[in-house]
């Protein structure tokens, strides 16, 4: 029990596809997270970080946070990635940090079969998570940002909310939980 309200969900027509998309701020684990559900789930997988510009990873990396103008075209991105899973009927997993409502909107309004899980966690561990990274192009001068214009999913939008003090696979099964998501029948 997380404390946090679990929202119910009206069950989704059989066979209809669903997108899971990871949310937080940096250094929550939805990488890391995100993977580990598309294993257990056996779904498609992609790190929103793949669908960032040159220019916006070079941006990031110099210490300058993206505003959205520079967010509009990657949010675009990845929801056109979602419509082509939902056409083709495939399950997918999706990382985007979505931390405004609006940016959540872009990805979830039109699409009732996409789902949102938000990785929480308090700053001191995320700040210790981000000192420990090694190779990733956001530095951890930026979390402040991050953290200014977060705006955590509320009960409306529907999604689970989990918190990340506990290991990556313990994260993912609660996801998976929470939202009736069944695990891939081993081979």
């Amino acid at each position: 029990m997380t404390g946090f309200p679990e929202p119910q969900f009206a069950p989704a027509a059989p066979g209809a596809p669903t997108v899971v998309v990871v949310m937080g701020v940096s250094g929550s684990g939805k990488s890391t997270v995100a993977a580990c559900l598309a294993e257990r789930l056996g779904w498609a997988f992609v790190d929103g970080d793949s669908f960032h510009s040159a220019a916006h990873i070079a941006k990031m990396r110099a210490g300058h946070p993206l505003d959205d103008d520079d967010r509009a075209p990657w949010l675009a991105a990845i929801a056109a990635w979602i419509d082509l899973r939902l056409q083709a009927r495939e399950p997918g997993i999706v990382v985007c940090s979505a931390l405004r409502r609006a940016y959540r909107d872009a990805l979830v309004r039109g699409r009732p079969e996409v789902r949102i899980a938000y990785l929480h966690g308090d700053r001191a561990l995320i700040e210790a998570r981000l000192a420990a990274r090694r190779g990733h192009f956001m530095p951890a001068s930026l979390l402040d940002t991050q953290f200014a214009i977060l705006e955590p999913p509320t009960a409306e939008e529907g999604a689970v909310t989990v918190s990340v003090d506990a290991p990556a696979e313990t994260v993912a099964a609660t996801i998976a939980a929470r939202l009736g998501l069944r695990e891939a029948k081993p081979e």
